[in-house]
């Protein structure tokens, strides 16, 4: 299977006020956009400037810059193949990237799944990654009170800490907090008046297009999470030892961890290992990316998963790099090391 050639698909998520629709004002503005689609759940929600608008039909929006903002009438997958066919018969420009504005309230993991499991998603579109928006000003309690905005804080891939030129905005205690939820995203702070480019956003997927090559170690990015452990910051101990109880804080049940192993795996061991923890922990397994040395490969394995759907695995000709350890990073809920490492050790024994 081959990323080249594929559209990347980006994620825009963040919970209910913390600024995705000023971000996506801003994106489509700017001249790297002029050939994207962008998909939002409804169009008379999402305060688009009017002056952006050139014309606009029932499902679709035309903007000045080229962008399309198509809504969503039925599911995602349905409107993605709607508009290619659009392209086919001439209706619409050819796009080359795809953005996804989510409900505030979304939880993002059914989106990515339609784009690892469905056979025409991954013919014809490629997940790039997911961008999360957390509000400098509320951020913290909104943190708090609802475990879907730590869950999307938790999965993304970039963290744009919104409002944080406001005065009562809290992002050096956000920040941190940000950190030990999602090590291997980066974090940056925007404020209204700046200019968001597209480029720090997008093309943070397995296919990297400045190279025109499949960049694991980039995507995979486990020395942070490996840091993180090492420096006595990882997430299943921080909570417990240095803050007061507090049954609104939902950060203690999300773990970042990055299990390594010096041996090759064999295949069965790896496919039953993963069936079992899909079939039991499904729904708490967030999201999980590995590069595999599987015994009976000549290459590695690379694999892409969130919650119980796992993205046909990727089988590689060579290593990216003098590195044959099998790495694996996971973003779980209320799984922790231990758990994750005493279910591989039951599988490799009942196997034995």
């Amino acid at each position: 299977m081959s990323l080249v050639g594929k559209i990347p698909v980006s994620l825009l998520t963040g919970f209910l006020g913390s600024g995705k629709t000023t971000l996506l004002n801003r994106l489509v503005r700017h001249p790297g956009m002029a050939r994207a689609l962008v998909v939002i759940n409804e169009f008379g929600e999402i305060g688009l400037d009017h002056d952006l608008v050139e014309r606009a039909t029932d499902d679709m929006v035309l903007l000045q810059s080229g962008c399309l903002c198509c809504t969503v009438r039925s599911d995602v997958i349905e409107t993605l193949l709607d508009m290619l066919n659009k392209v086919k018969r001439g209706e619409v420009k050819p796009f080359e990237r795809v953005v996804i504005e989510t409900t505030g309230l979304a939880d993002p993991a059914p989106i990515l799944q339609a784009f690892m499991s469905d056979p025409q998603m991954t013919r014809y579109f490629a997940l790039d990654g997911v961008i999360a928006t957390v509000d400098a000003v509320a951020g913290a309690a909104t943190l708090d009170r609802h475990v879907e905005a730590v869950k999307q804080a938790a999965v993304a891939d970039r963290l744009l800490i919104t409002k944080a030129d406001l005065p009562e905005a809290t992002r050096a205690t956000l920040e941190p907090r940000l950190r030990r939820l999602n090590p291997g995203a980066p974090i940056r702070a925007i404020a209204p008046d700046d200019e968001v480019d597209p480029a720090l956003l997008f093309d943070v997927g397995l296919y990297d297009p400045a190279s025109k090559s499949l960049d694991v170690r980039r995507w995979l990015d486990d020395e942070k999470y490996l840091e993180q452990a090492h420096h006595g910051h990882d997430h299943a101990h921080d909570h417990g030892h240095h803050q007061a109880p507090d049954v609104n804080r939902h950060d203690a049940h999300i773990r970042a961890v990055c299990l390594t192993f010096d041996a090759p795996i064999a295949g069965e061991t790896l496919d039953r290992w993963l069936n079992a923890l899909l079939r039991l922990r499904g729904p708490d397994l967030l999201r999980f990316k590995a590069i595999v040395n599987v015994a009976e490969l000549p290459g590695p394995l690379v694999l892409h998963g969130v919650q119980h759907v796992i993205h046909p695995p990727l089988a590689l000709k060579q290593w990216p790099s003098e590195d044959r350890r099998t790495r694996m990073v996971f973003i779980t809920y209320d799984i922790d090391e231990a758990l994750l490492r005493e279910s591989f050790r039951d599988t490799v024994a009942a196997l034995a």
